[in-house]
């Protein structure tokens, strides 16, 4: 009797290609990034809407020369430009203001609106300078460049705690070294300008103003002999 030989019945599974990776490959070829191919295009919108768009997005000033290397065109047409925006908006009394303040141009909020605006900002906070602050930082406005020793011997204490502070604000920055004795001298920055609302330090009132008359000094010098 013959035999009968025995197969091993195996199911053979059809093989499974995972195609997960090649479309995703395939997807990969076919991506553009798009920031790079948005810078590399040219802007068709007129040119006030331009600066606008880029005066929308600064964090700080920007000068003439920024936005005409930005946009393209030369200075006098760009000025030219900023000061009739600038016009049209205070014409329009509208809720902000174009300003040349700290070298540059800016978008803030109307003069007119300032008290609401004061109101949002101090709403459940205070972050206003001390008197110490506000001292030291005049001596710095007024006679800058200047050193941190002599600031102290102007107010009479010490103030490296103080000019620390102005230096976390911003307002103060370090902006040389004195070559005779190596020490750093301080000087205001453009947030500074900025915060007061002038262009340059030139702008800041005569501190004469300020001071009292001879005649007073004079009866107090008496008073003290």
């Amino acid at each position: 009797m013959a035999k009968k030989s025995k197969k091993a019945n195996k199911s053979v599974e059809p093989e499974v290609v995972d195609v997960t990776d090649v479309t995703e490959a395939e997807e990969a070829n076919d991506v553009v990034d798009v920031t790079d191919q948005t810078a590399n295009e040219e802007c068709t919108a007129p040119l006030k809407a331009q600066i606008e768009a880029l005066l929308m997005v600064t964090d700080e000033p920007m000068t003439v020369a920024q936005l005409a290397n930005l946009i393209g065109e030369p200075i006098d047409v760009i000025t030219e430009s900023l000061e009739e925006l600038a016009e049209s908006y205070m014409a329009e009394e509208r809720g902000f203001e174009l300003r040349n303040i700290a070298q540059g141009w800016r978008f803030y909020s109307a003069r007119s609106c300032a008290p609401l605006v004061a109101r949002y900002a101090t709403d459940g906070q205070t972050a206003r300078l001390t008197q110490a602050s506000l001292e030291t930082l005049a001596v710095v406005a007024y006679k800058q460049p200047v050193s941190r020793a002599r600031v102290s011997a102007i107010r009479g204490v010490n103030v490296d705690g103080v000019m620390r502070t102005l230096l976390t604000r911003g307002l103060i920055a370090e902006v040389e070294t004195d070559p005779a004795t190596g020490a750093l001298l301080y000087g205001t920055t453009p947030y500074f300008l900025e915060r007061m609302g002038i262009k340059s330090v030139t702008e800041l009132p005569p501190v004469e103003d300020h001071l009292p008359d001879m005649s007073v000094v004079d009866d107090l010098v008496e008073t003290i002999r």
